[in-house]
């Protein structure tokens, strides 16, 4: 992968980064909702893919690649677990669980980019 590909690619981890945070902050103003819960869903979904893809290429550092998606699937199950249950049972799934998720999704972006920048060289 060429130096511009990998800088659009640590771009990318930056938006989905700032996303999480922003998207965070809207849900604590608006009290979130399951929408927000689906919307983070669909889309990590093709994040989720296209990292494996990008392990699979070769163009991240395989080892750091994997922890990021499972940090993004662990702030998932949190943040959109917490918001789930409220929206169905006015529960919250434990105390600070939507939080502990958004910044566990913030963790996995910054993880995401990194693993581009401290690519093993083959």
């Amino acid at each position: 992968m060429n130096l511009a590909a990998r800088i659009l690619l640590v771009l990318a981890s930056l938006s989905g980064l700032l996303g999480v945070g922003l998207s965070a902050a809207a849900a604590h103003i608006t009290g979130g909702n399951l929408a927000t819960a689906a919307q983070f869903l669909l889309f990590h979904a093709p994040a989720l893919l296209a990292l494996v893809a990008l392990m699979a290429a070769g163009a991240v550092n395989p080892m750091l690649a994997q922890i990021a998606g499972y940090v993004l699937v662990l702030g998932l199950i949190l943040f959109c677990g917490d918001l789930s249950r409220r929206a169905f049972s006015g529960a919250a799934l434990f105390p600070r669980a939507a939080p502990t998720g958004g910044i566990l999704l913030m963790l996995g972006w910054l993880l995401v980019g990194l693993s581009a920048l401290l690519r093993l060289r083959a």
